[in-house]
């Protein structure tokens, strides 16, 4: 079994700052890309950020100089730093990951539960 935990979701005031981490346990063999996206009421999920296991990053347009995505390879964990936040930014922030089982296997996607995001003075 493959689970991604995430934690560090919450109630901050416009402007303030949040630390997401989603960690990958069970059996696997390697990790590819990770991901965060986020999915506000009545909105479909989007992409905010992601990350290759090189390292390579990328950013939705309205993030783009606020969060910042890092990953800790030895400890098969993603972070989600947040800074100036603002009230758009409430979701439900989910973080995925493409991993392979095994060397001989295709990579799969999975999925975090969800952490809920608020922004509101």
């Amino acid at each position: 079994q493959v689970q991604l935990v995430e934690s560090g979701g919450g109630l901050v005031q416009p402007g303030g700052s949040l630390r997401l981490s989603c960690a990958a346990s069970g059996t696997f063999f390697s990790i590819n890309a990770m991901g965060w996206y986020r999915q506000a009421p009545g909105k479909q999920r989007e992409l905010v950020a992601a990350i290759t296991s090189d390292g390579s990053t990328n950013y939705a347009d309205s993030v783009k100089g606020r969060f910042t995505i890092s990953r800790d390879n030895a400890k098969n964990t993603e972070y989600l730093q947040m800074n100036s936040l603002k009230p758009e930014d409430t979701a439900v922030y989910y973080c995925n990951a493409d991993l392979k089982r095994t060397p001989f296997r295709k990579s799969s996607v999975y999925w975090g539960q969800g952490t809920q995001v608020t922004v509101s003075s």
